[in-house]
């Protein structure tokens, strides 16, 4: 560029050079024609220097708005100093709430269907430990992994529910609305995978469709025992050095898991000490005794053998009933072993089950008995024997797969109980956790704006440092919401860039409505109309902290 301007008094001398009457250049004794040549060549440095000032222009124009995101950025950081009184004002999320993806008129349900693990029982923390230690007991005595397994501890703060585990290349995922690994939320073992090492293994952080079929989606309660356990068994083969099929370690780890709840080992487990494991549940009563009252039909459909149903019914609401088996007395069906998700596709029939003898009757089932129990079955037969019809039925379940999505497809409302909710809710609810969410949309919108307004190439030393400057501090709020949650994974419901995660779409497919434990519908009437909000983007639990809290002080502290 400075050859070009070295040239440019040239051009101003040559502008006045004489010309003979004959038309011969007479300072350089050039023709006519080299002269049009060189006026030419005046012409194009004269658009070349106009090309420089444009650019210069530009440069300044884009200084300027590096400078003004710059002193946005210095202001926000003086305001992020203390929480906005604003902020601290913002309504809370009721933790016990009822969240509407569909609307549901609850004077139109006329039947409450129950699961019973997860739904109306509910257990303290000790109960994944001892599936943990039941499930690599078994992996060790029956499957013959290394005795060293023994000594592997369930470890609480490791997982979430609503992880995926890839078969095939044996790492554990969480993943976004859309299907994308979370940026941080890719471990093979107990090794949290890189942005690099997920593209080197995946091609990309989104996860196609040939890639899909190769996840399993860890969904209920029990998969936090399972998911531990994985990335576990995963940790060990990799630190002895020793190779095996990421395939087999699930199979082995599923199976061992199921052993231990189809054998009735995690159920002697529970009735043995059930003051470890269940939790006292009075208000449960109460709910179901308002609902009987009301007219409303009850029935219990679970997985579970009778004498585990019954045995923790009895122990969780002993307090409130005078008679142990009075709790039978509020169901209209009680319906166990029915083998779901299965139930709902099969045409399997119903077995009336003695509860003296242990034994199942070989005759027709046809009605339902309100003294009796039942076993097995189907959907298709229920429905035929019961009358009931789809819209006025709502099943409440855990498992949104088991649960949830054979009865939504029958035409049954659907009620997600998710125990995790009220505590991500209490969390999302701190003043703090909405302090760094507000700071993170902030940070985001000046990153977007200078990516906006600044080409890839024109990028300058000076973008270079604030764009360091904004994506560090950025990254600095999405790793504190996330460490409020869960040190690995972060939150059941969101990612940590505040987006639905792929558990969260789950419940938008297969649950109309989801909260923490079925009677938190105690705080509604009977008759309540449940109405989706019309104004979220997300999940209806979730709170946007707008940036605009900040913008009075932001601006206020401008120059």
């Amino acid at each position: 560029m400075a050859s070009f301007r070295r040239l440019l008094p040239l051009c101003s001398s040559l502008r006045g050079t004489r010309f003979s009457s004959s038309g011969v250049y007479e300072r350089f004794g050039a023709n006519v024609c080299g002269y049009s040549k060189f006026t030419s060549s005046v012409h194009t440095i004269s658009k070349f220097e106009e090309k420089i000032k444009r650019a210069e222009a530009d440069a300044s124009e884009d200084n300027d708005d590096i400078d003004n995101i710059r002193r946005e950025f210095d202001a926000a950081k003086r305001s992020f100093l203390e929480i906005p009184e604003a902020l601290k004002a913002m309504p809370k999320t009721n933790p016990e709430g009822i969240y509407v993806n569909r609307g549901l008129r609850l004077d139109l349900i006329q039947v409450y269907g129950f699961d019973y693990d997860f739904t109306l029982a509910h257990y303290s923390a000790n109960l994944q430990n001892l599936i943990y230690d039941l499930a690599k007991e078994h992996m060790v005595k029956e499957f013959k992994y290394p005795e060293v397994c023994m000594s592997f501890k369930y470890d609480p703060s490791f997982p979430i529910r609503g992880l995926y585990y890839d078969r095939e290349h044996g790492c554990l995922l969480k993943l976004d609305f859309f299907g994308s690994i979370e940026e941080e939320g890719c471990f093979y073992g107990r090794h949290q995978l890189s942005e690099e090492e997920i593209v080197e293994i995946y091609g990309t952080r989104h996860i196609g469709r040939d890639q899909a079929r190769r996840l399993v989606g860890l969904m209920d309660f029990f998969c936090f025992s399972e998911a531990c356990l994985i990335a576990d068994m995963v940790q060990y083969f990799v630190d002895a050095k020793l190779e095996f099929d990421a395939c087999y370690i699930y199979e082995d780890v599923n199976n061992a898991i199921q052993h231990v709840h189809h054998s009735g080992l995690m159920h002697r487990g529970i009735l043995s000490d059930p003051h470890r494991y269940l939790v006292k549940n009075g208000q449960l009563l109460q709910f179901l005794r308002i609902l009987k009252e009301k007219g409303k039909r009850l029935f219990l459909l679970t997985n579970s053998p009778y004498y585990f149903v019954d045995g923790g019914m009895q122990f969780m609401l002993e307090d409130s009933t005078g008679n142990s088996d009075s709790w039978k007395e509020l169901f209209d069906v009680v319906i166990a072993k029915a083998n779901k998700p299965g139930f709902y596709t099969s045409e399997h029939p119903f077995r009336c089950y003695d509860t003296e003898k242990d034994t199942l009757a070989f005759t027709k089932v046809d009605t339902f008995l309100k003294d009796k129990i039942y076993y097995h079955g189907s959907l298709k037969s229920f429905l035929q024997i019961t009358k009931w019809k789809g819209p006025e039925v709502i099943y409440f379940g855990d498992h949104l797969f088991s649960d949830l999505r054979g009865p939504s497809k029958a035409g049954w409302r659907t009620a997600a109980i998710i125990h995790e909710l009220e505590d991500e809710i209490r969390i999302q609810n701190e003043d703090r956790y909405r302090f760094e969410q507000a700071k993170f949309h902030i940070l985001q919108e000046l990153l977007g704006r200078l990516h906006a307004v600044i080409p890839s190439s024109k990028r300058s030393e000076a973008y270079k440092l604030l764009f360091g400057e904004l994506n560090e501090e950025r990254q600095k709020a999405r790793s504190m919401m996330k460490r409020m949650f869960n040190t690995s994974f972060g939150a059941t419901f969101l990612t940590d860039k505040g987006q639905e995660s792929a558990f969260a779409y789950h419940i938008h497919q297969y649950a109309d409505v989801y909260t923490s434990k079925p009677e938190n519908f105690l705080f509604y009437s009977p008759e309540t109309w449940l109405h989706a909000p019309c104004d979220i983007k997300i999940l209806p639990h979730h709170v946007k902290i707008p940036s605009s809290l900040f913008k009075t002080s932001r601006c206020s502290s401008m120059p």
